[in-house]
């Protein structure tokens, strides 16, 4: 059975490994390729493929709310994801396909035959794929939940960084720097998109482009014009331009 595939992720090197694995896979062909949610979503309804790899943490519109905007019947869907445990364990609880990043030969060539099969064995009620999709897009939707690690990649490392150990988080131009301790760690992604992602529990929106671990936090200072200063224990001096006691509420309750 021949798999007609759309490949989605944002970044150019894991669509090449995607492409790369692929090509030598009997009786597969790449329709296209996605770099955002926006594009895949036109492209899912354009071509209508068999298989969409969809990477899960991408800019703006992430692989959930791409798959949310999607009219049923789905194809079949195998997530890509760097790590995020919360996703995988929701996966495995619905019985849905993920690889993890870098994809392994062997495991794309396991998943490619799985697909296969359940496609084979469809049954003409409906595609229960579909629905066990839809059942997760509606627990992530009635139950958020919150990153406990960070993929974030050093040449061709990729470090699991913990939400409680960053810092504070600064915008720089499409990216983030996220700083732990003396480390520094970078990150494709924008301030408001991560901002969603991360517990109002643990960080708090500063400014436009700064988001600060309130448990960071050592105290606040006055400045002019009844601005405020944010100072971390380590010294770190960050601008509040957010209300003052929206933050001492937060800090209260943190």
């Amino acid at each position: 059975m021949k798999l007609s595939i759309l490949i989605v992720d944002d970044e150019p090197l894991a669509r090449e490994r995607l492409r790369t694995l692929l090509a030598v896979e009997p009786e597969t062909e790449i329709l296209a390729e996605c770099a955002n949610g926006r594009d895949a979503v036109a492209a899912v309804k354009r071509q209508r493929p068999d298989l969409l790899f969809l990477d899960i943490q991408m800019p703006e519109v992430d692989g959930f709310q791409t798959l949310a905007q999607l009219p049923p019947p789905l194809p079949a869907v195998v997530f890509v994801t760097a790590f995020d445990e919360h996703a995988v364990r929701a996966f495995e609880v619905h019985a849905l396909d993920y690889l993890l990043k870098p994809v392994q030969p062997e495991r794309l060539r396991a998943t490619l035959t799985r697909v296969r099969t359940q496609s084979a064995f469809k049954s003409p009620a409906g595609d229960d794929t579909s629905r066990r999709i839809l059942a997760l897009l509606e627990e992530r939707a009635s139950t958020p939940e919150y990153l406990v690690r960070i993929a974030v990649r050093d040449r061709d490392r990729t470090y699991f960084v913990k939400t409680t150990d960053i810092d504070w988080i600064e915008a720089s131009g499409n990216y983030l720097v996220l700083h732990i301790g003396k480390e520094n760690h970078v990150l494709r992604e924008t301030v408001t998109a991560l901002e969603r992602q991360l517990s109002p529990r643990e960080f708090f929106r500063l400014n436009r482009a700064v988001l600060v671990n309130v448990d960071q936090v050592h105290h606040v200072e006055p400045t002019f014009n009844d601005e405020h200063i944010v100072v971390l224990h380590d010294g770190t001096r960050l601008a509040l331009t957010r209300g003052l006691r929206e933050l001492q509420e937060r800090l209260r309750f943190a």
